[in-house]
C-alpha cells in the first residue's frame, strides 16, 4: 500500500523542552500505542485529518514535555514509531484539520483528544467549557482554548498477566442461567466482604460472592458495562452520575471507578483477577458493551476524542445536515459501523477483551444500530459476517438487546443464527399472564392469555424456530436492570423516581405491575402472601421455561429500590443490594428451582412437534385443568388461566413432567394424566417444597397465583 509522507514537523517543538529521538515512520498497525520492546509505534485513524500531533506528559498527565508529528500517513492512518520509548508513557493526540461543522469536520488541534486504543486512562474528567471545541454560546464558532491540563490521556501498557492455566467454562447454552449484575452494586454492603473490597472486581471475585452465586446454581454472570465510562454534564451538574455505565468512551479500558486498588494492583489486573477467579468456579463473565454510541453527546457535546479525530468517520450524520447527528441510541449520537477503521476499532475491542481479559462473551446495548446499513437493519450487514467469520468472537456468547430508537429499530427474533436475544415478549407476556391476572381480580383478562403463556414458555417457537434458530436463542427474563426489581414489581402501581430529579417523568410508565393492594412497605398477610407467591411464581417461570433464564441481582433476595424503576443516576443504596436484609427463603427457593433446571431440563434445546412416539405418548401436550387436550378456542378464553403442560421429552429427566400453572386468585380442581407422580416445586411454598404424591385420575388442588412442577416414577431427581 502506499505510504505517504507529510511535511516535516519537529520532534521537540515545545520551548526548553528535552529533544526526543529522531521519530521513524514506524507501521499503521497496530492501532493505538504499542510497545515492541525497543520503543512505541503509533497509529491513529483519520480519514478527514490533514495532520496528527502526539503530545507526551509527565507520568502524571499534568504538563506536557514534548510533541512530535506522526511522519507518515498510510490509508487514511497516520503513524510514526518513537525510539526508546517505554511503558508508562502518558501521551494526548491533537488533530490538524478543517473547522467546517456544516460539512462534519470538527476539527481543532488546540483540544488534546484521547487515543480510542487507549489501555489506561489518566486523569479525572471534568466538565468544563474548555473541553467543547464549538463555543457554548455560538457553538458553529470555534473555542479555541486549549484544554490539554484538564484532558483525559492515555498510559502506554505493555505487561504480562499470569493466567496460572485459566480455561474458559465454555458453558453449552441449554445449561446456562445468567445473572446479570453490577460489580459496585453486587458487594458494597456485603459485610462478609471486606471493608476494602466492597463494591470492586475484587469484591465480586470474594469467596463470599462466588459461594453464593454457585450455590445459586448460575452459570454467567453478565455485568453491566465496565468499559471506561463518563457521566453526563447534565447529571453531573446536579450532584448525580451515570452510575450504570451506559456511556462509554475508553473501549478497551476497564473503568478504574469499579476497582479496589488492593495491593497496589492495576483496574486492568483486578479485573483479570476476577475473571480468573469466577471461571476457576465454573462461571462465565459476559460483558454488557455499549458500541451504540459514545460519550461525547449530540452537536453541542465536548470534544474529547472521537469527535476530535474525525467526526465524519465515527458518527453516522445526516447527509442533508451534517452539523448535526443521526441519534438512534437516544444519546446524541450515532457510531457508523459502516466505515470499515470504524468497524475494524469495534471489532478490535471486542477482541481484546476475550483474548487479553478472558471474557466469555457479550450483550451489545441497542444492539440494532450494529446492523444498520444505509437503507436499515440488516442480519447480513458487515458486523453480523465479520463476528461469524472471526476466529475469536465467533467461539463465545453473543447476546443482542435487540432494539434501538431508530426507524425499524425493533429487531426482536431477527439477529442472525447462532446470537442471542433478549426476549421482551417473554418479559411482558408472563408479567401479563401473572400479574396482571393477579390484579383483576377473577374479572376477565383479555390479553396475555394461556396461548401466549405457553408460546413463551417454549422458547417463543413463532419468533425463533421459522428461521431455524434453536429456542435457547431466547435469553428469558421478567426484570433487568432496566426498571422495577422483582419484588417492587409486585409492591408498586406507580414509579418513584423523583430522586432522580426529574420530576418523576422518567422511567418506563408501562411495567404491567401491581401492588397486591398497598404501595410499597406492607406488613398485610394478604398483601404480603401474595407478593410471594408472585414473585416465586415468575422466578420459576422464566427459569424453567424453554430457552435461557436471566435474573436480575437482588431479585433472589427480594431487593427493593424503594419504587425506583430507572435508577441509573443512583450510586447509593437505592442500587446497592441490602444483604442484611435478604430474604433467606426466596434465596433457598431460587436455588431449588434453578437446580431443578440443571437436573432435569424441563423443555429441551429443541422444539417439540406434540407427536406421540411408538408407545403413545407425545413428546408435548396441553391439558385443561379436567384433563382433556387444551384446544381451540379455549387458548384465548380470557376466562381461564389454569393450563398443564406434559412434557413426554424432558431434556434430562428420565421420565416425563407436569408443568402446572394456575394464575386465578382461586383453587383449581387440576384431573393428573396417567402415572405416578411426585411434586417437586410447589411455589406457593416459601422455599418452593411440596410432598403431594398422586396418580392417574386423582384430582390435584392447584393453589391460586401458583406453579406446580410434578414429576414422573423414575424421573432420577435427587432434589
Amino acid at each position: 500500500m502506499e505510504s505517504l509522507t507529510t511535511a516535516p514537523a519537529p520532534t521537540a517543538v515545545l520551548p526548553g523542552r528535552p529533544a526526543l529521538p529522531e521519530v521513524q515512520a514506524g507501521q499503521p498497525w497496530p492501532m493505538g500505542a504499542s510497545f515492541d520492546g525497543t520503543g512505541i509505534n503509533f497509529a491513529v485513524f483519520s480519514a478527514h485529518a490533514q495532520a496528527m500531533d502526539v503530545c507526551i506528559f509527565d507520568p502524571s498527565g499534568q504538563h506536557e514535555v514534548s510533541r512530535f508529528r506522526l511522519p507518515a500517513h498510510t490509508s487514511d492512518v497516520w503513524h510514526g514509531y518513537l525510539p526508546g520509548a517505554q511503558p508508562g508513557l502518558v501521551y494526548g493526540l491533537r488533530a490538524h484539520g478543517p473547522w467546517r461543522p456544516d460539512r462534519g469536520h470538527r476539527f481543532d488541534a488546540s483540544k488534546l483528544l484521547l487515543d480510542p486504543y487507549a489501555r489506561d486512562i489518566v486523569g479525572h474528567f471534568e466538565w468544563r467549557d474548555e473541553h467543547f471545541a464549538g463555543d457554548r454560546l455560538h457553538p458553529r464558532h470555534m473555542d479555541t482554548r486549549d484544554n490539554a491540563a484538564l484532558a483525559l490521556k492515555a498510559r502506554v501498557t505493555f505487561d504480562q498477566f499470569d493466567w496460572a492455566g485459566d480455561k474458559a467454562p465454555r458453558v453449552p447454552l441449554a445449561d446456562s442461567v445468567f445473572y446479570e449484575c453490577h460489580v459496585k452494586g453486587f458487594s458494597k454492603l456485603n459485610e462478609n466482604i471486606p471493608p476494602a473490597l466492597r463494591g470492586s472486581f475484587a469484591g465480586l471475585a470474594h469467596p463470599a460472592s462466588v459461594n453464593h452465586l454457585k450455590q445459586l446454581g448460575i452459570t454467567a454472570v453478565n455485568l453491566l458495562p465496565v468499559q471506561y465510562s463518563l457521566s453526563e454534564e447534565r447529571l453531573s451538574g446536579m450532584g448525580l452520575s451515570n452510575y450504570w455505565g451506559y456511556n462509554t468512551l475508553g473501549f478497551f479500558s476497564v473503568d478504574p471507578r469499579l476497582a479496589s486498588g488492593v495491593d497496589g494492583m492495576s483496574p486492568r489486573d483486578e479485573f483479570r483477577t476476577m475473571v480468573k477467579a469466577l471461571h476457576a468456579a465454573g462461571l462465565e463473565v459476559l460483558l454488557d458493551v455499549v458500541y451504540n454510541h459514545t460519550a461525547e453527546a449530540g452537536d453541542g457535546g465536548p470534544t474529547i476524542s472521537f469527535r476530535g479525530l474525525d467526526n465524519a468517520s465515527y458518527y453516522r450524520l445526516p447527509p442533508e445536515a451534517p452539523a448535526y447527528y443521526e441519534n438512534y441510541s437516544g444519546c446524541g449520537n450515532t457510531i457508523d459501523v459502516r466505515q470499515p477503521r470504524v468497524l475494524q476499532m469495534v471489532l478490535d475491542s471486542l477482541r481484546y477483551w476475550v483474548s487479553e481479559m478472558h471474557v466469555d462473551g457479550f450483550r451489545f446495548d441497542l444492539a440494532p444500530v450494529l446492523g444498520r446499513t444505509d437503507t436499515g437493519f440488516d442480519r447480513q450487514s458487515a458486523f453480523f459476517t465479520a463476528v461469524a467469520q472471526d476466529p475469536v468472537l465467533s467461539r463465545v456468547k453473543m447476546v443482542a438487546e435487540p432494539w434501538d430508537i431508530g426507524p425499524g429499530g425493533y429487531q426482536t427474533g431477527n439477529f442472525p443464527r447462532g446470537w442471542q436475544e433478549w426476549n421482551d415478549h417473554f418479559r411482558d407476556s408472563m408479567r401479563g399472564f401473572w400479574i396482571q391476572t393477579a390484579a383483576a381480580s377473577g374479572a376477565p383478562v383479555a390479553d396475555n392469555t394461556r396461548a401466549d403463556m405457553a408460546q413463551r414458555l417454549c422458547g417463543s417457537s413463532d419468533m425463533y424456530q421459522p428461521r431455524q434458530r434453536a429456542p435457547a436463542e431466547s435469553v428469558n427474563y421478567v426484570v433487568s436492570h432496566d426498571g422495577f426489581t422483582l419484588r417492587d414489581l409486585v409492591s408498586y402501581n406507580e414509579r418513584h423516581n423523583l430522586a432522580n430529579l426529574e420530576d418523576n417523568r422518567d422511567g418506563h410508565g408501562h411495567n404491567l405491575n401491581f401492588n397486591c393492594g398497598a404501595e410499597g412497605l406492607s406488613d398485610d398477610p394478604l398483601v404480603t402472601s401474595l407478593r410471594g407467591n408472585l414473585q416465586r411464581a415468575l422466578l420459576a417461570t422464566t427459569l424453567l421455561a424453554q430457552g435461557t433464564p436471566l435474573i436480575c441481582a437482588g431479585d433472589e433476595l427480594g431487593h427493593t429500590q424503594g419504587g425506583n424503576n430507572n435508577p441509573y443516576c443512583q450510586d447509593n443504596p437505592t442500587t446497592w443490594i441490602d444483604w442484611a436484609a435478604a430474604d433467606e427463603d426466596l434465596i433457598a427457593f431460587t436455588r431449588r428451582v434453578i437446580a431443578l433446571r440443571h437436573q432435569a431440563l424441563p423443555f429441551a434445546n429443541h422444539w417439540y412437534s406434540g407427536v406421540a412416539d411408538v408407545l403413545g405418548l407425545p413428546d408435548l401436550s396441553w391439558l385443561r385443568g379436567s384433563g382433556v387436550p387444551l384446544e381451540g378456542d379455549a387458548w384465548r378464553d380470557p376466562q381461564h388461566r389454569v393450563l398443564g403442560c406434559l412434557i413426554g421429552k424432558p431434556g434430562k429427566a428420565k421420565a416425563p413432567l407436569l408443568l402446572l400453572v394456575n394464575a386465578g386468585n382461586t383453587v383449581d380442581p387440576f384431573q393428573l394424566p396417567a402415572g405416578s407422580w411426585q411434586v417437586v416445586l410447589d411455589t406457593t411454598h416459601p422455599r418452593g417444597l411440596g410432598s403431594w404424591s398422586g396418580k392417574g385420575k386423582d384430582i390435584f388442588p392447584l393453589p391460586a397465583n401458583s406453579l406446580i412442577l410434578l414429576a414422573a416414577k423414575g424421573a432420577g431427581l435427587s432434589i
